[in-house]
């Protein structure tokens, strides 16, 4: 009993399915397909980029210029504190504080050096003078020493002629000592003059030393210097100077004051889009904290060596975009939308790129009558592509793929060739835009290396 229900319930099943089959075919036959007619007139090629906001001149808010200083050696300094970005300050208003840790542990050296350059002074001086009055000492007592052998020779001119001659030895002998004693004495004074000025250097450098740090660490206290509103310096890598941040000696930067009346944005276009981007091409701008806000601006710089962003594989080119309107609502950082209108094509087919589709590498677009017409494209933007052969004006064409397509019948294929040649002329154009930007970067990386070579050879001086 029971099995007999269960294979009832099973035919009951299939007979179900197959009904729901049947409806959804038959539904799927009348299916109403979406057409769309080929449009005619002005066609502009658009490069759709995502920016950001940044001030064309900047005062730039500078750490002490004497972190770089000679005598003195600094590394990486943290901020300690820093005032909240968007600030608007005036002239002189405190801006950022620096951890003075590191430094005014490098002042104990320079204050403990000094103390060695002092005592190192007051040594040679008493050093210098000990030595000099114990020479004078002896100059007195060889003088004495020739008084002593004039007056025997005085006394020994009655003596026999051998005692004489000995007595003039003597005060020969005597003569000859004096006089080197002075002669000793007087490289002994230069000598002394020499080392004194020697330990004077050393106490003044040391002296200085110290002055210098003292007014660094006054000015780790850093203040705008002038009116404007503060943005945060953004480093090599893109991310920005913050709180906790470091300061080289080579990038004293510590924030910025944005001339707001002149905006750039700065955005990155993919390279295979790079060869329609020209500078002084029209860009229209929109900004994402304000979408109901429309700007305009124009390309004023491509770069010409391509990079490759962080966290990403493609590689990019920088391209500058300038605003043309001032906005008071417009901040430095802000995210923008660029439509760049690199190209403008008058009284041209197009038709939606949702139209074409590709069989073999070759496009093709679908047609009353169950025609597959081979297409041969031109420039597109996101979302029209041009037509230059299969399709004229007010044509129409299918936007989804049409019911039975394998029963269509292609037409056009006497375009194959065009399209061929077209897209073999692209792929040559391709390679010389890579090949010139190869030359690019050997050329970019040559001066470098010959900039390292002559600063290399302008550290060495002749003898060292």
């Amino acid at each position: 009993m029971k099995k007999n229900v269960i294979i009832t319930s099973i035919i009951i099943g299939v007979v179900v399915l197959a009904i729901v089959i049947y409806s959804a075919a038959g539904k799927k036959d009348n299916v109403a397909q979406l057409e769309v007619a080929a449009l005619k007139g002005k066609f502009e090629v658009l490069v759709t980029t995502t920016g950001e906001l940044q001030a064309e001149r900047s005062e730039m808010i500078m750490a002490p210029a004497d972190l770089r200083s000679r005598n003195l050696r600094f590394g990486n300094i943290r901020i300690q504190d820093l005032i909240a970005e968007g600030t608007v300050v005036d002239s002189g208003q405190w801006v950022a504080t620096l951890d003075r840790t590191e430094s005014e542990n490098s002042l104990k050296d320079i204050e403990d050096a000094l103390q060695r350059a002092e005592g190192a002074y007051i040594k040679t001086q008493l050093d210098t003078t000990i030595t000099l009055r114990n020479l004078r000492d002896e100059i007195i007592n060889l003088e004495f020493a020739l008084e002593e052998r004039k007056l025997a020779l005085e006394q020994s001119k009655f003596e026999p002629p051998a005692t004489i001659r000995q007595a003039e030895i003597s005060l020969d002998r005597s003569q000859r000592a004096l006089d080197q004693a002075i002669k000793n004495y007087g490289l002994r004074v230069r000598q002394a003059k020499e080392d004194m000025n020697e330990a004077f250097i050393d106490l003044s450098q040391q002296q200085r030393r110290k002055q210098e740090m003292l007014d660094v660490l006054d000015q780790f206290v850093i203040r705008a210097p002038k009116s404007g509103m503060v943005i945060y310096h953004r480093e090599w890598g893109g991310q920005r100077r913050t709180v906790g941040s470091t300061i080289s000696p080579w990038d004293l930067t510590v924030a910025t004051l944005p001339d707001l009346s002149s905006l750039m944005s700065r955005t990155y276009v993919n390279e295979i889009d790079i060869s329609k981007v020209k500078t002084g091409q029209e860009v229209r701008i929109g900004v994402d904290a304000f979408p109901e806000k429309r700007y305009t601006g124009r390309v004023t710089q491509v770069a010409n060596v391509g990079e490759q962003l962080p966290n990403t594989d493609a590689k990019v080119f920088e391209v500058m975009v300038r605003v043309r309107e001032s906005d008071p609502v417009l901040r430095p950082g802000m995210t923008t939308s660029n439509t760049i209108v690199t190209q403008v094509l008058e009284e041209v087919v197009y038709i939606p790129l949702e139209s074409v589709y590709v069989i073999d590498s070759i496009p093709y677009v679908h047609k009353r009558g169950n025609i597959r017409q081979v297409v041969v494209l031109g420039e597109s933007n996101e979302n029209q592509v041009v037509v230059e052969q299969g399709v004229e004006e007010g044509e129409m064409v299918f936007l989804t793929l049409p019911v039975n397509v394998e029963k269509f019948i292609t037409r056009g294929e006497e375009l194959v060739p065009v399209i061929l040649e077209k897209r073999e002329a692209k792929r040559k154009e391709e390679e010389e835009r890579k090949r010139a930007e190869e030359e690019r970067i050997r050329q970019r990386d040559q001066r470098l290396r010959e900039m390292r070579t002559s600063g290399n050879r302008q550290m060495v001086r002749p003898g060292s």
